[in-house]
């Protein structure tokens, strides 16, 4: 068989290295020998000996899906060979999680993750329900974390001197000992008049990193 198809940017090469590497602008690789975890229904292709299981969250985790509607539904990845996943075909990026690391992640935005890392849904200090229910994972451990954003991510420094305020529907996450809380933008007068839609956004002070996606959550979308 000939054609662009078929040329060496679209093949598959022998994998050079266990775990996790990203295979091309839309997709992930995962040489498995043991175990790691995916969010359900991202797996696209897989060969060698695997077995996919639902993940249970237990009775805690059912009640905190069901009260914040994060849930970060996973699955299993056991077995040796390797996996492939992607998400809507949206764009993918490996962080590197260090012990002492802590990572804070919009769950929509995860998609594979090594064993060794483990997750806990906090909500977003700052922004309880009353304020629109922001909950995040947050990642802790050794290990690699593959994440999809729509479009290529903004990463913004974040200093004591620079806070960054972020759209709440746009962040996709951030790095550990930022301080967060809501920022009303607009006047109670300006948004009664309608406003700019933009009347409130996340601050995030400190010093570290925030990821932002370039685009907002769109209707169809939310699910």
């Amino acid at each position: 068989m000939k054609g662009d198809l078929f040329s060496s940017d679209n093949m598959v090469q022998p994998a050079d290295r266990p775990g996790m590497s990203v295979q091309n602008a839309k997709s992930i690789r995962y040489v498995v020998d043991g175990e790691m975890f995916a969010r359900q229904g991202a797996m696209v292709a897989y060969r060698g000996n695997l077995q996919f299981e639902r993940k249970g969250q237990g009775v805690g985790g059912m009640l905190k899906r069901a009260v914040t509607g994060e849930g970060l539904p996973l699955m299993t990845v056991r077995g040796q060979g390797e996996a492939w996943f992607a998400h809507e075909a949206q764009n993918c990026f490996i962080v590197d999680v260090e012990q002492g690391d802590e990572f804070t992640v919009n769950g929509r935005n995860v998609l594979c993750f090594d064993a060794t890392l483990s997750y806990r849904i906090q909500t977003v200090k700052g922004a309880g329900v009353s304020g629109g229910g922001l909950f995040n994972s947050v990642f802790t451990g050794h290990g690699r974390l593959g994440l999809v954003c729509e479009g290529n991510p903004l990463v913004i420094p974040v200093s004591p001197q620079q806070p960054v305020y972020v759209d709440t529907d746009a962040v996709v996450g951030w790095t550990a000992r930022l301080q967060t809380a809501l920022h009303r933008s607009q006047s109670i007068g300006s948004m009664l008049r309608g406003g700019s839609g933009e009347a409130i956004q996340l601050k995030l002070d400190g010093q570290g990193y925030v990821v932002v996606r370039p685009s907002e959550l769109t209707p169809q979308k939310e699910h």
